[in-house]
């Protein structure tokens, strides 16, 4: 949890659900590269699911990945599994300091690769790169 930069996420937001400005500020610290639009079919998905979740449900969740990690980092918890593993990470990234990727070297055999000038969503943001990664991976 020290590398975590991102957003604080305690609670639901005061007026729930969130409408479509905070929804899009929420998404958007994912998201570095430069003129990178956020896919309306994304934020649509998130409108649609956050109307359906009481308040108490968004908090828990948004909660329960923090207390996760605070227990034992996750390159802790992959290290004894003996699995190969491929650590993708923007250099960008404003959710995760990018210099924590270093940390999954725990992990025996991880290759660990940095996407310039994309951010938290690599997937999203770089998908072309992000695919010659994994294939090269697989």
């Amino acid at each position: 949890m020290d590398a975590f930069t991102g957003p604080e996420t305690g609670g639901a937001p005061a007026g729930w659900p969130p409408g479509d400005e905070l929804i899009r500020a929420l998404v958007n610290s994912g998201f570095s590269r430069p003129g990178f639009e956020v896919p309306q079919e994304l934020l649509d998905d998130l409108r649609d699911s956050l109307r359906d979740t009481p308040p108490a449900v968004f908090a828990a969740v948004m909660r329960a990945p923090r207390d996760y990690l605070e227990e034992r980092t996750l390159p802790d918890r992959l290290a004894p599994l003996g699995k190969p593993l491929l650590v993708i990470f923007g250099t960008d990234d404003r959710r995760w300091r990018p210099s924590s990727a270093a940390g999954y070297g725990v992990v025996p055999g991880a290759r660990i690769e940095l996407i310039p000038g994309v951010g938290h969503t690599p997937v999203l943001e770089d998908p072309v790169r992000s695919a010659e990664l994994l294939l090269s991976f697989i």
